[in-house]
């Protein structure tokens, strides 16, 4: 049976890689850092199919996906996803609530943005937020147009490339600077009149993540120059993870994995390394053989 990556996960506050095998639903393997990850791509990448709803459907041609591609997705099958999609603005019936926020992600790097509320901070974890605050919460429409009141009236974007994230996460000021720069955004942000009604305004409180992301791990390390760009069959990764933040993990030689990349792919143990563990989900591996190699292994 194979288990294709799906890449990252953020689940109770904690990364992991995400796995799914058809006919058998979708797994999690936790990421602890300071933890060796070693691994290989074999075959092809495929097609990951839609999922919606929490449940996933494969594709039904089973196409392949290009190596450098950021989504493990065909035409048909993105299409169909975006059908679907409050990003999109193709589901504009949408009744859950939504929330609006200030996401900063280093100095002058900061992006406004709308989640389910039931997703709580998941959405932020997933873009890599290192300092974020919640500014209101109503219906989708509502929630819309106060974004494109703080893009307009305060210059704030709604997207901000994962390349200039990644550049500056090793050299971030304190975190009392973090939080004075979103304060003082959410501060300009309440003052601005054209709020709708319908939108429940929310007081400025500050999150870091510096520590969920283990920044710490980070500090002297490089600009990440070493990237991985795509995958190739029998391409491997050998590294200690020292953080991860978005869909990158953080190697300790300064190599940056974007698991976007390793999604479509099935992920198995390099020849190099005989004695790591096989790469499936966290809830069927075995004990490895020699328990004093600790953390050594793969997912």
């Amino acid at each position: 049976m194979t288990w294709w990556c799906t890449g990252i996960r953020w689940s109770g506050g904690r990364p992991a890689i995400g796995w799914y095998g058809e006919g058998r639903g979708e797994r999690v393997s936790a990421l602890d850092y300071g933890q060796r990850l070693a691994f290989a791509a074999r075959g092809e990448r495929h097609c990951l199919g839609v999922r919606r709803a929490g449940k996933r459907s494969p594709c039904p041609t089973a196409a392949a996906v290009p190596g450098r591609a950021g989504n493990a997705q065909c035409p048909e099958c993105a299409r169909l996803d975006r059908s679907f999609s409050v990003a999109a603005d193709t589901n504009a019936a949408d009744p859950r609530t939504y929330r609006v926020y200030l996401a900063w992600f280093g100095p002058g790097l900061v992006k406004v943005g709308i989640t389910a509320e039931e997703r709580g901070s998941v959405r932020l974890l997933e873009q890599g937020a290192v300092t974020w605050a919640w500014l209101g919460r109503g219906p989708l429409m509502a929630a819309r147009r106060t974004e494109e009141l703080l893009r307009a009236a305060l210059g704030v974007p709604d997207r901000i490339a994962y390349a200039r994230k990644r550049g500056v996460r090793a050299h971030l000021p304190p975190a009392a600077e973090r939080a004075l720069e979103v304060a003082e955004l959410h501060a300009r942000a309440a003052e601005l009149a054209g709020w709708p009604d319908s939108l429940e305004r929310l007081a400025c409180e500050v999150v870091d993540h510096a520590g969920v992301f283990g920044l710490d791990g980070l500090t002297g390390l490089p600009a990440p120059a070493r990237v991985v760009t795509a995958m190739v069959p029998g391409g491997a990764v050998v590294g200690r993870l020292v953080g991860a933040a978005g869909p990158d993990l953080h190697l300790a030689d300064g190599l940056v994995v974007d698991t976007r990349l390793l999604a479509g792919w099935e992920l198995a143990a390099p020849e190099a390394e005989e004695g790591a563990r096989a790469v499936v989900p966290v809830a069927e591996i075995a004990a490895p053989a020699d328990p004093a190699a600790g953390q050594d292994g793969l997912f």
